[in-house]
């Protein structure tokens, strides 16, 4: 399985975005490995947007006895 396909927690994808950070923060990267790191960056940003929009959707899917609503 590639590391694309693979799926990570939220924790684990903050993480890895900060790594893509810290390789984009050194001095005289080559402009390729730049661009791949940030390509990375942007991919592990979308998974994490992804991620909290499926948490918050469950938070208001939550009754007020705590229990988990399904949806109509």
């Amino acid at each position: 399985m590639c590391e694309e396909e693979k799926s990570y927690t939220l924790e684990e994808n903050f993480e890895r975005l900060e790594q893509a950070i810290e390789i984009l923060g050194q001095e005289d990267l080559p402009l390729e490995e730049a661009f791949r790191a940030y390509s990375a960056g942007m991919e592990i940003l979308r998974q994490c947007n992804g991620q909290i929009d499926r948490v918050e959707k469950q938070v208001l899917m939550l009754s007020e006895d705590g229990e988990l609503e399904h949806g109509e």
